[in-house]
């Protein structure tokens, strides 16, 4: 049984989450986790002036994902980073391509499930993950969140990701932030548990 992880992450932050997804998935006997990411929409030039494209280029050695894959994998966790309470546009172009499984019913009861990044705590981390599931409904896919069987996500001793849409983390004003072990324990579970329920439904 395979999942596959899609990502975008213009600054590494997805990445490292994506990287913890595919730990929790592992623990699952029989299962593989294959991370792909989508294709990035920005030329060099403008990455650059951004401050992103060194973070880019340490990600070149992940493929990019193609639609076929989508079709393949047993369930498929995406992960992506929020912008003004919404996807990214690498992401969304990418879905945007993906009318043909539509209409072929490719993903239809496959499990599926999101994690994302904001800038801020209050960024719009739950927004982004739950109209990313609106994509995921009319897929026809089993969205599957991080509920609250995993604990790390109670408590305010510490600022943290997480709600029960699914694992989440915070790269702070400047980006300097990186993911916590609260946030990537909350990214492995996700993994583990989207992986167990696909082994249910394949089953």
């Amino acid at each position: 049984m395979n999942v596959l992880i899609v990502y975008y992450s213009m600054y590494g932050h997805i990445h490292a989450m994506a990287q913890a997804v595919a730990a929790g998935v592992a623990e699952v006997d029989g299962a593989s986790a294959l991370i792909r990411r989508v294709p990035e929409t920005l030329p060099d030039e403008v990455l650059a002036k951004m401050g992103a494209l060194e973070a880019q280029k340490a990600q070149a050695h992940v493929p990019v994902c193609t639609v076929e894959e989508l079709a393949k994998a047993d369930a498929i966790i995406f992960g992506t980073p929020t912008r003004f309470g919404n996807m990214c546009g690498q992401m969304r172009q990418f879905l945007d391509s993906t009318g043909q499984l539509w209409m072929q019913g490719a993903l239809v009861g496959k499990a599926g499930s999101v994690f994302a990044s904001s800038a801020t705590q209050h960024g719009g981390q739950e927004s982004t993950i739950l109209t990313f599931h609106v994509t995921l409904l009319h897929q026809g896919m089993v969205v599957v969140g991080l509920p609250y069987a995993y604990q790390g996500q109670m408590g305010v001793e510490e600022v943290k990701g997480g709600s029960p849409y699914g694992a989440t983390t915070i790269a702070g004003g400047d980006g300097s932030r990186l993911p916590s072990d609260a946030d990537l324990a909350g990214a492995r579970w996700q993994g583990r548990h989207v992986a167990q329920i696909a082994k249910k439904l394949v089953g």
